[in-house]
């Protein structure tokens, strides 16, 4: 018999089982519910229009070491749609161009350039390109300092025949931020010149650099030893960013703490951007190789490497490009030990060699510069041949920014972006007669009107004056 006492309880128990019965189940955390937009700045670019073009009659340097002696190029809706003989026919309608022997090649593609971030006039109010406030600085985006309307922009393309560039932040900081690739149109947002899927880059650098300006800042990193711990630090830190964010978008649970410094170095980590390396001596290019190997992450280039032809035979085995000068030297200790020689050095060692610029004037003749690394090869007996010598300024370079199924060499199906030369491209006397961009036609020699000229540009002495 059950007591007053004990029917109590039974209610007691019986009335909380009912309540909970009524209350949901907490639900489980979804994995990943969270997910960072990575590309929160999307290109907007799109083609100028163009019409079927053939260009016949012309000296094809394809891009990719191929040559085509009167060879013809046919342009179709902004893709090249055939490269061949002299009997390759045209659509009607389309233009017709004799190039009377003159070069036809691949768009020169600069991995190197500062324009926009280093604009002209340049003047302390224009200085962009570092953020030295902190020797990691990863969360800062190059392409947030461009200037669409630097008149730098269409000077490469009428001078020097470059159809595509990288803009890199300087070299102030281990971490300078993220890279981005542009097509050298003319736009009125970074985002309409801004190459479609082309990946981001990190810049990193080593060296004099970081060392100087904050070693005088009386900061870490005052020494080439406390370069490479700062670089590994940051790392270890990314490292445990990144564990973090796998976990919870395996399992869920509680959302990690976002970082945007931290969010680049995790694509590096998982491949989705590049990393270009500022480094000029052998030794810390060695070093950084074996960094990347510690932390699993991949470096698509060495820039300037002025002694990569010391460790040319490590740039072949790990896959890494040197984007090099062809004689710059001496303006700083850690650049004093150059040869002319880097270059063919360092293609006939089997790497990726490129040609870049690293300043606005340089990237209207990086035509010039390779063939200053040509002679240079031919008399130390390397003899490199004219279409072996442009995959330096446009198949390899494509290759590093990870962009070549688009764009870099002419073959069928790729970007139109191709350059009729008024001469041989190694000459210096020599300068684009026609550049088209996917088949558009944006620069023409005899037609004054046809040169793009920012909004800055529009009156000044030299600048789009039409005669």
């Amino acid at each position: 018999m059950r007591t007053k006492g004990g029917l109590a309880r039974l209610a007691a128990v019986i009335a909380v089982a009912g309540l909970s019965a009524c209350v949901a189940p907490k639900e489980k955390p979804k994995p990943g519910a969270i997910r960072i937009n990575e590309n929160p700045f999307p290109s907007t670019y799109h083609p100028y229009g163009g019409v079927p073009t053939l260009i016949r009659n012309a000296t094809i340097l394809d891009g990719e070491g191929g040559r085509i002696d009167n060879g013809s190029i046919l342009l179709v809706n902004g893709k090249i749609e055939a490269v061949g003989g002299a009997d390759l026919g045209a659509p009607e309608g389309a233009a017709v161009i004799d190039a009377g022997g003159k070069y036809v090649t691949p768009g020169v593609i600069d991995v190197h350039s500062h324009l926009g971030d280093y604009p002209s006039p340049g003047t302390a109010s224009h200085s962009d390109g570092n953020e030295a406030t902190s020797p990691a600085r990863p969360e800062v985006w190059a392409e947030h300092s461009v200037w669409p309307q630097d008149p730098g922009f269409s000077r490469a393309l009428a001078n020097g025949g470059v159809t595509s560039l990288q803009i890199l932040p300087g070299s102030a900081n281990l971490f300078g931020g993220r890279s981005v690739t542009l097509k050298n149109v003319p736009a009125r947002t970074m985002q309409g010149m801004k190459f479609p899927g082309a990946p981001y880059g990190l810049k990193m650098a080593c060296g004099e650099n970081p060392k100087r300006v904050y070693g005088s800042k009386n900061q870490m990193p005052q020494t080439r030893m406390g370069n490479i711990a700062y670089v590994r630090q940051t790392w270890a830190k990314e490292v445990e960013y990144d564990r973090k964010w796998d976990k919870y978008e395996k399992v869920g649970g509680e959302i990690p703490v976002r970082d945007l410094a931290m969010d680049t170095l995790r694509g590096v980590l998982d491949g989705k951007i590049l990393v270009h390396n500022h480094c000029y001596r052998a030794d810390e290019m060695a070093n950084m190789i074996d960094v990347a190997k510690e932390f699993g992450y991949r470096i698509a280039s060495f820039q300037h490497g002025v002694e990569a032809y010391k460790v040319a035979d490590l740039m072949r085995e790990n896959g890494i490009c040197g984007a090099l000068w062809a004689d710059w030297y001496g303006f700083k200790m850690e650049s004093y030990d150059a040869i002319n020689e880097n270059l063919a050095f360092v293609h006939n060692a089997g790497a990726c060699a490129i040609v870049h610029s690293d300043d606005a004037n340089g990237i209207q003749r990086l035509n010039q510069e390779a063939a200053k690394a040509i002679a240079a090869g031919r008399r130390a007996g390397i003899n490199i041949s004219e279409e072996e010598a442009w995959t330096w300024l446009s198949s390899n370079s494509a290759r590093s920014l990870g962009i070549f199924d688009q764009t870099g060499s002419l073959k069928a199906g790729k970007m139109a972006d191709v350059v009729l030369w008024n001469g041989n491209p190694f000459s210096a006397y020599t300068r684009p007669d026609k550049v088209w961009i996917d088949g558009a036609l944006l620069y023409d020699a005899a037609n004054p009107k046809l040169r793009p000229v920012s909004d800055f540009g529009l009156g000044q002495p030299g600048e789009g004056d039409v005669k």
